[in-house]
């Protein structure tokens, strides 16, 4: 299905939630560390309730452990910087959408190492800084599904 990447998340909610996310809609979490919380955080399993145990959640050391070992399908980078939208790529099964960290987004080196087009933006009002990590990740992935018939859903 889909893999969902967590660059450095920093805040538990976030990162539980879209534990609960990946598990209702079938995808992958990655989560590339250092991380902001530990993965006991309280805060993190209220908001992924028990649904951890339903979902695939795969944790690397660093980014360089994420590029030898992560998946291999087509990268996207979501990122405020990106000039093609969100709902005008076409998602297929393996695509691998990745999210920065709440405070600072991805880091400029690794967003210039990426084609223009495999960075993708979610269209805001004039002066908005960004959306919430959770929900941000929520709107892109649900497209690629829709895009990909719900596949596996009831």
């Amino acid at each position: 299905m889909l893999n969902i990447v967590l660059f450095e998340p920093e805040i538990p909610p976030n990162t539980g939630n879209l534990i609960r996310l990946c598990a209702n809609a079938g995808f992958t979490l990655h989560l590339i560390h250092p991380l902001g919380f530990r993965l006991e955080d309280k805060r993190l399993r209220r908001a992924g309730l028990d649904y951890a145990e339903l979902t695939s959640v795969v944790e690397y050391r660093n980014w360089q452990d994420f590029e030898e070992s992560g998946p291999a399908g087509r990268r996207f980078a979501c990122t405020t910087k990106g000039r093609t939208c969100y709902a005008d790529v076409r998602y297929k099964e393996g695509d691998v959408l990745l999210f920065g960290p709440e405070s600072r987004g991805l880091p400029a080196q690794m967003l210039g190492g990426m084609d223009e087009e495999s960075k993708i933006r979610i269209p805001m009002q004039s002066g908005s800084r960004s959306l919430n990590l959770a929900n941000a990740v929520s709107i892109i992935a649900f497209e690629a599904w829709r895009q990909m018939d719900f596949a596996g859903a009831q």
